[in-house]
């Protein structure tokens, strides 16, 4: 998979993708919409992605109930939506150029044997000479062989982190199912991402995703990690309690309180405004360095 263009040769085109594991929360639509603000603020695209791979914890309906709340609150995507589950092939051929640069390996570690997560704690390199043991096998990309210069990121400023020194992330699963990691460098050079919007709990993915890109030859995006929406008190965000459901009645009303979390302070008068003039005013007022120097967003 080699891709000659640049990020910089298209226009902008962001990108929201959700995992439809449930409805959205408060923390995803935070997202969404400062995504969405980002691109069109730009005059740029914005395009929808389902990142719908791991099929066990895909919950039946949910990503219809994720595109009907988008939709009733205003955020209107470019072209059709994209399953990630109907782009394996891309998946299978990026792991067949960095197999063939011999970028990636067959790793036969489980859990249990590396005491952590598969992507936690840095994989200490167990299976690069081959796998140690017989049964299935995991993909592993050699992160080491594509070192990547700090970065720039629009909010937390710059960012120094060895992808190496995290370990070799898995790129396909020991059950046959692609990695996120993987995925997501196919899905933004194949549909010409520029701007990557997104929780800052990726930051430290964003590292190995630039190594995959080097070592695809794929564009690099420009990234932009928002500070994390948590409870009252800094605690981790309830998803069960701040999902969002929206109702066409009360649209307008959520949008400006999600504009508020974000720090835009849209006018008070604006909260009982139609959706498309609130839409207008956030569009033409987006200030993303109003989140520069904030460390969490609080959900109250």
């Amino acid at each position: 998979m080699v891709i000659a263009t640049t990020a910089t040769d298209k226009p902008r085109t962001g990108r929201f993708a959700p995992s439809p594991t449930g409805a959205l929360h408060l923390g995803s639509l935070a997202t969404a919409v400062a995504s969405y603000l980002d691109a069109r603020h730009a005059s740029g695209r914005w395009l929808l992605r389902m990142e719908d791979l791991d099929t066990a914890r895909v919950v039946p309906g949910a990503a219809d109930e994720i595109l009907r709340t988008l939709d009733v609150l205003g955020l209107a995507w470019d072209g059709p939506v994209t399953y990630q589950s109907q782009r394996l092939p891309l998946y299978q051929d990026a792991i067949a150029s960095l197999a063939a640069l011999g970028l990636a390996y067959a790793c036969s570690c489980t859990r249990r044997d590396l005491g952590a997560s598969d992507d936690a704690g840095g994989y200490p390199g167990t299976c690069r000479a081959g796998p140690t043991k017989s049964g299935p096998f995991a993909m592993r990309f050699r992160a080491d062989l594509c070192p990547v210069r700090p970065f720039v990121d629009r909010l937390q400023g710059p960012v120094d982190i060895d992808a190496s020194a995290l370990g070799d992330p898995i790129i396909r699963r020991r059950d046959g199912l692609h990695a996120y990691q993987l995925a997501v460098v196919v899905d933004d050079a194949d549909q010409g991402v520029t701007d990557v919007v997104r929780g800052s709990d990726l930051l430290p993915s964003t590292c190995w995703q630039r190594s995959l890109q080097r070592a695809l030859s794929a564009p690099e995006p420009e990234y932009a990690h928002l500070p994390l929406v948590c409870e009252p008190g800094g605690a981790k965000l309830s998803k069960s309690t701040r999902s969002v459901r929206a109702e066409a009645g009360t649209a307008a009303e959520q949008l400006w309180r999600v504009l508020t979390l974000l720090r835009q302070s849209p006018p008070p008068d604006l909260a009982g405004a139609p959706l498309p003039e609130l839409w207008d005013w956030a569009i033409g007022h987006w200030r993303l360095g109003a989140l520069r120097t904030v460390a969490s967003l609080s959900a109250d």
